[in-house]
C-alpha cells in the first residue's frame, strides 16, 4: 500500500506542494528516503523512530521507502518529519490517509513524539488557505497559522493528541486565537530626545513621506546613528498586506516575535562586519538576509565605508527592482526588498576632517582615501545627502520642547495619503510613493512651469548631474510640495530638494 501526504518545500516567499509518498514492502529491513533530501531530512528517520517507540508502535521490520515528490526540487528543513510519520503510519493502516487528502502538514518530530515550533509556519498556511486546504501544525504555531486567515487549522501539541484527533478517539479544541498585534505599541525611543539637528530632521521626514534614501555624513558624536534609529518612529505602520509579507520574511528565517503580525516598520543594522550573504540572503538553507528582514521598512548602515566593498555594490539592483535573486545551481530563490536605505558615515578616517575645532592632520588625504571606499552609482542611488554637524553646547542645555514621533508621523502619514491618492486616480497600483514610483508616472506628476524648468536646468548644467540625479531631485521636489499640499512643484521645492544633493563629499 502506498499512502500519500501534503506538506510544502520554501522556496523563498512562494511554498510549493510536495507530495510525500511511503510504500512499506517486503524486504530487508531498511528506511529509506529519495527526492533530494537534505541531511536534516535524512536525519527524520531517527526522530520518527524513536517517536513511535514511545507511541508503543512497532516500526515495520521491513523496506520502507519514503519518496518526496516532485523528485527534482531540493528539500530541506525539519518540518517534513511529520508528514513523513503520518504517511507511515497510513502505509501501516494504523490512520486512514484519506482524512489528510485536503491538508497541508508541517511539523518536527521530538523524541518524546512532541510537536515544537517550526519556521514558515505562515507561508504553509497562506498556502493551504488558497487551496482551500486544512492545515495541520505544532500547537505552538497555532496563532501563526491563524494570521494567515485560514479558520481551518488543526494545532496539535504532540503527535499522539493528532493520532487521537484523526482517529476520532478525542477532538483537539481550538484555543482562542491571538489576533492581537503591537500595532499601537509605543516606542521606546523618540525624535525628541534628539536636540537640535533641525536640518537634519527635516531631511529625514521628507525622506520618510517619499520613502527615500538617506546619506547623513558628519563627525563622530553628531547624532548620525541616534537620528537614524529613530527614524522608525515616524513612519506609518504596514498595511495589513505589508504586514503580512514581513511576517512571512521573518517566519522563514525563524526570527518571527511571539507578539503577533509585524506592524510596525522593521529596523534593521547590521554590523560594518556583516558579511554579503548576511546582507544579501543566502547559504546552504538560502535564508533571507538583512536587506529582505528589511522589507517595507529601513535598512540602517551605520559607518558605510567600512563595509565590504562587495556587500555595498551588492545593493545597487535592490534598490532599482525592490527584490533580490538568490541564484543557485539548482534553484533561483528570489526575495522582496523594498527597502529605505538610510546610511551614516564619517567624512574622513579620524572623522575630523571639515571640523573647525579638532582639525583631521592628515587631510585632505585622508577624507579622499575614506569617500572614495563608496563608489559613485552607489552615491547616486541616495536621494538625499546632508551634512550633520556637531552639537553646540547651548543647544544641549535648551529647555524648548521639541516636537515628538507622533506628531511628525502624522504629517508623514497626511503626505502619503496624498500620494496614494494621486496615485489611485492615475491607475497606479504599486509603488504610490514618490521615491518608487515608475519613470512614466514621475514624469505625469512632476511636471515645471518655465520658470522653474529654466532655474532647474541650470542647477543641473551646475551640477554636472547624472539623469538619475536629475530624477532624484524631481522626486524630493515632489515631495517637498507634497508636504505643502500644493499640486504643482514650485522654484522654491526644487531649490530646497537640491540643497539635499551634497554629492561632492570633499565640500564638506
Amino acid at each position: 500500500m502506498i499512502s500519500k501526504v501534503r506538506t510544502v518545500a520554501f522556496m523563498g516567499m512562494k511554498p510549493t506542494e510536495v507530495t510525500v509518498e511511503a510504500q512499506i514492502s517486503p524486504g530487508l529491513a531498511s528506511f529509506c528516503i529519495v527526492g533530494l533530501p537534505d541531511k536534516t531530512v535524512g536525519e527524520a528517520k531517527e526522530r520518527i523512530r524513536s517517536a513511535f517507540f514511545q507511541l508503543g508502535i512497532g516500526f515495520p521490520a521491513k523496506k520502507v521507502v519514503i519518496n518526496m515528490a516532485p523528485a527534482d526540487i531540493p528539500k530541506g528543513g525539519s518540518h517534513y518529519d511529520l508528514p513523513i510519520a503520518l504517511a507511515v503510519l497510513g502505509a501501516m493502516e494504523i490512520i486512514d490517509v484519506s482524512l489528510l487528502e485536503n491538508s497541508i502538514v508541517i511539523g518536527e518530530l521530538g523524541l518524546d513524539g512532541s510537536l515544537p515550533y517550526v519556521s514558515g509556519t505562515i507561508c504553509a498556511a497562506m498556502l493551504a488557505n488558497e487551496n482551500n486546504f486544512s492545515i495541520i501544525c505544532s500547537k505552538q504555531c497555532e496563532n501563526e497559522a491563524a494570521w494567515s486567515g485560514n479558520n481551518s487549522i488543526i494545532a496539535a501539541p504532540s503527535i499522539i493528541s493528532l493520532l487521537n484527533h484523526l482517529n476520532g478517539t478525542s477532538q483537539i479544541s481550538s484555543s482562542t486565537i491571538k489576533s492581537d498585534c503591537a500595532k499601537h505599541e509605543n516606542y521606546s525611543i523618540d525624535m525628541q530626545d534628539v536636540y537640535g539637528q533641525l536640518l537634519a530632521k527635516r531631511a529625514l521626514e521628507i525622506a520618510a513621506s517619499g520613502g527615500h534614501n538617506v546619506l547623513m555624513i558628519g563627525p563622530p558624536g553628531s547624532g548620525k546613528s541616534m537620528l537614524a534609529s529613530r527614524m522608525q518612529t515616524i513612519l506609518p505602520y504596514l498595511s495589513p498586506d505589508e504586514a503580512l509579507e514581513t511576517t512571512c520574511i521573518y517566519s522563514l528565517a525563524g526570527m518571527l516575535p511571539k507578539e503577533g503580525l509585524i506592524y510596525q516598520p522593521p529596523y534593521r543594522e547590521p554590523h560594518h562586519s556583516a558579511s554579503l550573504i548576511s546582507i544579501v540572503g543566502g547559504g546552504t538553507d538560502a535564508k533571507p538576509g538583512e536587506i529582505s528582514l528589511a522589507h517595507n521598512g529601513i535598512l540602517f548602515l551605520d559607518e558605510l565605508p567600512e563595509f565590504q566593498r562587495s556587500t555595498i555594490e551588492s545593493l545597487r539592483q535592490p534598490l532599482e527592482t525592490n527584490c533580490i535573486t538568490i541564484s543557485r545551481a539548482k534553484e533561483h530563490i528570489t526575495y522582496p526588498a523594498n527597502i529605505q536605505l538610510i546610511a551614516a558615515m564619517n567624512p574622513c578616517k579620524c572623522g575630523f576632517y571639515g571640523d573647525i575645532n579638532r582639525q583631521c592632520s592628515k587631510a585632505p588625504k585622508c577624507a579622499q582615501e575614506y569617500q572614495n571606499r563608496i563608489s559613485g552609482p552607489i552615491l547616486d542611488r541616495f536621494d538625499i545627502v546632508i551634512y550633520v554637524n556637531s552639537i553646540k553646547v547651548s543647544e544641549l542645555l535648551e529647555q524648548e520642547s521639541r516636537e515628538d514621533s507622533a506628531t511628525i508621523r502624522k504629517r508623514v502619514e497626511m503626505t502619503r495619503f496624498i500620494q496614494q491618492k494621486r496615485a489611485e486616480e492615475n491607475n497606479v497600483l504599486n509603488s504610490y510613493l514618490n521615491a518608487k514610483a515608475a519613470s512614466k508616472y514621475l514624469q505625469e506628476v512632476t511636471r515645471l512651469d518655465n520658470e522653474s524648468k529654466i532655474f532647474f536646468q541650470k542647477a543641473i548644467e551646475h551640477s554636472n548631474l547624472s539623469a538619475r540625479g536629475c530624477h532624484k531631485i524631481l522626486r524630493v521636489a515632489r515631495t517637498i510640495a507634497d508636504m505643502n499640499s500644493s499640486e504643482k512643484i514650485m522654484k522654491a521645492h526644487i531649490s530646497e530638494a537640491m540643497q539635499y544633493r551634497l554629492l561632492n563629499l570633499n565640500t564638506v
